[in-house]
């Protein structure tokens, strides 16, 4: 038996008067039998609620979140119902295509059309189009921003780089003077392999929620 592609599916209601209708029931029966019927495995599933089919892509949290779960497990292939799920509008579908067509995702509807190998001219020059919009409107929004930053550090204040724990965090760095204070009676500071092993028991923990390692905590205390 030949080994199934991994897919993730996409689904796209337009109205919250739809949630409670059979939208989402008939894209994901559509979108299961296809990938039944040509041997793909859904391995994620994401569901785009009141969402229009003109608004930006950017601006549809699941269909991120679908981005975000690509990147890192590496699937390839999105099914959709159809063309329009995906936009409605065909600038937004174009502008989809082409970041996804990038990273090298196909895109396929429950019909069988792969949306990023269409031979169809006119596509193809509307997604060279949104190609070249996209960029502009990048480098544009990276001008923005160079400016902004610019104004900020005229007036002394801090606008690159990432945040510190101290800054992040400041309870953490508080506990983390409180434990490396020398307890009555002795003459010695708690190491910081000790502190972090405290930290850790006490739930202090990073984003991933992992623990802090004790270069970590020793950084944090010398510039806190």
């Amino acid at each position: 038996m030949a080994k199934k592609t991994q897919a993730i599916s996409y689904m796209r209601t337009s109205s919250a008067s739809s949630l409670d209708g059979d939208s989402e029931t008939r894209q994901k029966l559509a979108i299961e039998n296809f990938a039944k019927l040509h041997n793909y495995e859904i391995v994620g599933e994401f569901w785009d609620q009141a969402v229009s089919g003109c608004d930006d892509i950017g601006d549809r949290p699941e269909f991120n979140a679908m981005m975000d779960r690509i990147e890192s497990n590496g699937v390839r292939v999105v099914l959709v119902e159809s063309a329009d799920r995906l936009a409605r509008s065909v600038i937004a579908q174009e502008l989809a295509v082409v970041g996804m067509e990038a990273k090298g995702i196909q895109i396929i509807t429950s019909s069988g059309q792969n949306l990023t190998e269409s031979d169809d001219p006119a596509k193809v020059a509307m997604r060279q189009m949104a190609g070249v919009f996209s960029q502009f409107e990048k480098q544009r929004l990276v001008n923005k921003l160079a400016a902004a930053r610019k104004r900020e550090r005229a007036k002394g204040r801090k606008v690159e780089g990432r945040k510190s724990l101290n800054e992040t965090d400041p309870t953490l760095l508080k506990r983390v003077r409180e434990l490396r204070r020398k307890p009555r009676g002795s003459g010695k500071n708690a190491t910081w392999y000790k502190i972090a092993k405290m930290l850790e028991a006490e739930g202090f923990v990073n984003s991933r929620g992992n623990a802090y390692q004790p270069h970590q905590i020793k950084t944090l205390h010398a510039n806190g």
